[in-house]
């Protein structure tokens, strides 16, 4: 993979091809085992490392002795991947002197396979008469201690492991040599994924599903694909932000950059580098942008980390500038590399791949918890292993996982004899242990339009938690379709508002501090249209006012009311010419005078909050209706509540 990727993988074969040129402290007693041996070092040299194993297994048989020929042929047999003859040449060389420094290379050899190819059993007794050999504080004692950790905690991982069951996302899918890096909108409708071609090009391709096929895939956009590579892609929820990796080709600042892409319709914009703030001389990749678009993680190796290559994270400014990055720190970064950040649309788990926590070798894929968002505590919770076989002996690269925290996606090399094949995109229902992790968010989608001429709208749509009166997203609707996706969290009462200029904005209101119904998943998405009325005298339709609270039979606004009003003090200010009526709406429960004069003096209290935030009092007039003009028929509790009501209107 490009951009940097996986580097260890092709340091390993660098370190085992300059190995082998490593005089050891074994000498042959044959002069023709020596022979043999220096003419397959000589073939090695050349690149002919095929031609090389029959001249070394020949030094071996000349000289059974020969510790240097057994461990320089257990490289040349891992180096063309035939492990288990491999493992049977370095296990030779051990025996000849098991307890003797001299073997040390051998040892280092035998455990780093068997860890490897994920034997952990069988590579502990090795790692620990190999440890001996070191001082505990030296860096090679360090080193093994770490080696010992890996494989004790990958042989209990695989006695309990995960309950998953991966399995490719679609054959359709699989149309060049491989595939990886998936992402998805909220609605897992529309997936993007990095696409390695035959030529060595990587392209962003996206696939469509219509509820039970994926479509085939499809070049991004000519705007992005070039061909150079473009690759490790993030899209916001409503799959209209991309922010992807370059590392050449452009004019960038560094080895690799950031580049950020805006959808209007169906057509991407020009990319734009995402300036010197975020991209510098050094690497930046992978990035990771949060559901509305407004955070953005990535990977770096700029100076002021933790390590070598680290995850930071960048805010979104009201004046469309990303602040300075800041190092997530520990103890999420390590001394050692992290990488391909995910943050779930919940704002509060990150996922992300790292080979500085101890897990089963090379990189594994951790989450860890945002606190500072359900607590007071600031940082990160200790990262959690997701535990085997999501994670394994190989490099687990990036996941994605939907918004309810039911599935995840991610790319998996395919095995042959122990060889990575090919990468292909791959879709597991997340275990029970790692979905009660992940607290589940619902999305809202559908377009938003004039109520009377139907012509789409590019709406605001605030997503505010009315506990705390503080909003926690915001999103644009697209200005050629009026399509917008909110993500919804759980566990709250949230106001959502949509609103255009000249416009009466429109209140929708979620409860989610109830537990779902029978039935019904947490976190599951919803559609909804949204006409929007223009400014105009008298004509307007009535808008409810759907994050208003009052006590049973009571007529004090209840303090979650704020937000609401707020907002409608705000819609009065912006247009000081509009006159609007408030009028109150009960159910027919009671006395209908009763009821006549609780809706009068529910409206009234609006009235009064508006007249306390500077309105006028002369632009705004309040009327009780009683049960008089119900909306539906008051035939259920869920019916009485809709009719239970204020609305608002232009005179």
């Amino acid at each position: 993979m490009s951009n940097g990727q996986w580097t260890p993988l092709r340091l390993l074969i660098l370190i085992i091809h300059c190995s082998l040129f490593i005089v050891h402290s074994s000498v042959a007693q044959s002069g023709k085992a020596q022979e043999l041996y220096a003419q397959s070092i000589k073939l090695f040299g050349e690149r002919r490392a095929t031609d090389a194993i029959p001249y070394m297994e020949q030094a071996v048989k000349e000289d059974p002795g020969f510790l240097d020929a057994h461990l320089k042929l257990g490289q040349l047999y891992e180096f063309t991947k035939r492990y288990e003859p491999a493992l049977t040449a370095y296990r030779n060389a051990i025996k000849l002197n098991p307890d003797n420094p001299a073997s040390g290379a051998a040892y280092q050899a035998l455990s780093n396979t068997l860890l490897r190819l994920g034997r952990y059993s069988e590579a502990l007794p090795y790692l620990s008469t190999y440890q001996t050999m070191f001082a505990p504080e030296s860096s090679q004692g360090k080193r093994i201690a770490r080696q010992l950790e890996t494989a004790r905690f990958g042989q209990e991982a695989i006695k309990h492991p995960q309950a998953v069951d991966p399995k490719p996302i679609s054959s359709v899918l699989q149309t060049t040599p491989s595939q990886y890096f998936p992402v998805l909108t909220a609605d897992e409708q529309t997936l993007v994924f990095t696409a390695l071609k035959p030529e060595g090009d990587e392209d962003l391709m996206t696939a469509t599903f219509n509820g039970e096929t994926w479509s085939p895939p499809v070049s991004l956009s000519p705007n992005i694909n070039t061909p150079e590579n473009e690759g490790t892609a993030s899209l916001s929820a409503d799959g209209r932000t991309l922010v992807f990796t370059a590392c050449q080709g452009r004019k960038g600042y560094g080895s690799c950059d950031l580049y950020m892409s805006s959808k209007t319709g169906s057509d991407w914009s020009k990319p734009e580098n995402l300036g010197p703030t975020i991209n510098t001389r050094f690497y930046e990749s992978q990035p990771a942008l949060s559901a509305d678009g407004r955070q953005l993680y990535f990977v770096s190796d700029r100076p002021g980390g933790k390590g070598r290559r680290d995850i930071w994270r960048s805010a979104l400014g009201p004046d469309g500038t990303w602040s300075e990055p800041v190092n997530l720190g520990e103890p999420i970064n390590t001394p050692s590399n992290e990488a391909s950040p995910f943050i779930h649309p919940n704002g509060q788990s990150l996922f992300f791949a790292s080979e500085g926590h101890i897990g089963l070798g090379g990189y594994d894929l951790f989450v860890s918890d945002n606190e500072s968002v359900t607590s007071q505590i600031s940082g990160w919770s200790i990262p959690t292993n997701l535990g085997y076989p999501i994670n394994n002996s190989e490099d687990q690269a990036s996941l994605f996982v939907s918004p309810n925290g039911s599935r995840a996606y991610y790319s998996y090399e395919e095995q042959k004899d122990g060889v990575s094949q090919k990468s292909r995109l791959y879709t597991f229902d997340l275990p029970e242990s790692l979905r009660e992790r992940v607290k589940p968010v619902s999305y809202l989608k559908g377009i938003v339009a004039d109520a009377k001429t139907k012509k789409p709208l590019a709406a605001t749509v605030e997503l505010i938690d009315l506990k705390t009166n503080q909003m926690l997203s915001r999103v644009q609707a697209d200005a050629q379709t009026g399509a917008y996706t909110a993500i919804l969290p759980s566990g709250g009462e949230y106001a959502l508002y949509v609103s255009v200029p000249g416009y009466l904005f429109k209140s929708l209101s979620f409860d989610f501090t109830q537990k779902p119904k029978e039935g019904q998943p947490a976190g599951t998405g919803m559609t909804l249209s949204v006409p929007l009325e223009p400014v105009i005298d008298g004509t307007s339709a009535n808008e409810t006012l759907s994050n208003l609270f009052f006590e049973s039979g009571q007529y004090a606004l209840a303090d979650k009311s704020r937000t609401e009003l707020d907002r409608l003090a705000a819609f009065m200010q912006a247009n000081p010419a509009v006159k609007i009526d408030i009028s109150g709406h009960t159910d027919d429960t009671g006395e209908a005078a009763a009821n006549l004069v609780l809706s009068q003096k529910r409206a009234q209290s609006v009235v009064t909050y508006l007249a306390k935030a500077g309105v006028a009092t002369d632009r705004i007039r309040a009327i009780g209706y009683g049960k008089t003009r119900p909306l539906v028929p008051n035939t259920t509790e869920e019916n009485r509540q809709l009719n239970r009501r204020i609305e608002w209107k232009i005179r």
